[in-house]
């Protein structure tokens, strides 16, 4: 196993392989993203990391850029030179973002799914009580 050197890393991407987005495409959007970044020799600048479910399955396939806090949806192989180019130039890729940080949390943006409410285990116990 590598200890990478991030000292110059700017961007981390987090890309879903959870099963839903596995479903969809999310190794080979994976490999996608990699080879772009890797083609650009941006691989100093954006490192990635595969991940299990990122909890946002309806949005498959997901990706989330840090430390900006965008959480992007339905991402396809054919968008990684797009996806590059928005951490690259700074912006936003139009149409696939689900969530943004904001100061108070993140901000579903317009087109996304808000999602369901999640719930702690002490809530999920008393609810189980209060129900006999």
């Amino acid at each position: 196993m590598a200890t990478w050197d991030l000292s110059r890393t700017i961007h981390h991407v987090l890309i879903c392989n959870g099963s839903s987005c596995n479903n969809a495409g999310g190794e080979e959007l994976t490999q996608a993203i990699r080879d772009e970044i890797a083609n650009r020799n941006l691989d100093q600048q954006i490192h990635t990391t595969r991940t299990r479910c990122n909890g946002r399955c309806q949005d498959k396939c997901v990706a989330i850029v840090y430390p900006k806090g965008s959480w992007y949806r339905d991402l396809k192989p054919e968008d990684a030179s797009l996806f590059v180019d928005s951490m690259v130039n700074d912006h936003d890729l139009k149409g696939k973002i689900s969530h943004i940080a904001g100061s108070e949390g993140f901000i579903v943006q317009p087109g996304s799914v808000k999602g369901v409410k999640k719930e702690t285990e002490k809530v999920k116990k008393v609810s189980k009580k209060s129900k006999f």
